[in-house]
């Protein structure tokens, strides 16, 4: 078997766990976009296009609120900044791809794949980047696909689902999967306790402003983190 298949497998086998959470995450945004006046092509091409849970979940979730649209905008490029860290993380692996190459990499980028993604790059730094993209896109099989496809299944049966069946455990489920083996430093510690702490406390804003502060307090103390952290081990 060749290093880039082997590496696609891999791939494949890092993200397969993550299919379980998306699938009744992906449902259950087709079942709240479709309660939200969105039709079944709006739903599906909402993901297909987009293909960002969590910036969907609030963009529509404030659609439904009839929230001014600049502050869904702005609320949803505020959830997506983080993709432009993840860009610059894997920049080093991943840079000298042709240009198509980059823009589908950066198309697919989510969550689960840089997670796993990453994880894989640290443990085997003398990868060459075609095993590295191969790698990648492999984790991606397991995740953009089941989100397409459970987004559909989601608003077709749309208040089918019983209040009953509670599947909205699904989406602090995923994040914290995600993002748990990824806090490896202080700053991303600080980073995280802060982030958790103005989203609890700002909740009551309206239009979920209060997530906007939240992911600035965040980052800005990650930064500063580093910052001091950086200054004590040259003194």
């Amino acid at each position: 078997m060749s290093p880039r298949r082997t590496a696609a497998l891999r791939g494949f086998r890092a993200s397969a766990p993550f299919a379980i959470v998306m699938l009744p995450f992906g449902i259950l945004f087709g079942v709240i976009a479709t309660e939200s006046g969105l039709t079944l092509p709006q739903t599906i091409g909402f993901s297909v296009l987009v293909v960002a849970g969590a910036a969907q979940f609030a963009a529509v979730q404030m659609m439904a609120d009839n929230a001014p649209v600049l502050v869904i905008i702005a609320t949803a490029l505020a959830v997506n900044l983080r993709m432009a860290m993840y860009s610059a993380a894997l920049t080093p692996h991943l840079g000298t791809a042709p240009g198509w190459l980059r823009a589908t990499i950066a198309y697919v980028l989510t969550d689960q794949t840089f997670a796993v993604a990453a994880v894989d790059y640290d443990r085997r730094p003398a990868q060459r980047p075609g095993e590295k993209a191969a790698f990648f896109f492999g984790s991606v099989l397991p995740v953009c696909p089941v989100w397409y496809l459970s987004t559909a299944l989601g608003a077709q049966l749309g208040t089918a689902i019983p209040p009953a069946l509670s599947i909205d455990f699904a989406v602090p489920l995923t994040f914290i999967a995600i993002v748990a083996p990824l806090l490896r430093s202080p700053a991303h510690i600080a980073a995280a306790v802060v982030s958790v702490a103005l989203a609890l406390g700002l909740a009551g804003l309206p239009y979920n402003t209060g997530l906007l502060l939240a992911a600035a307090g965040a980052m800005a103390t990650g930064a500063l983190t580093e910052i001091w952290l950086e200054r004590g081990v040259r003194a």
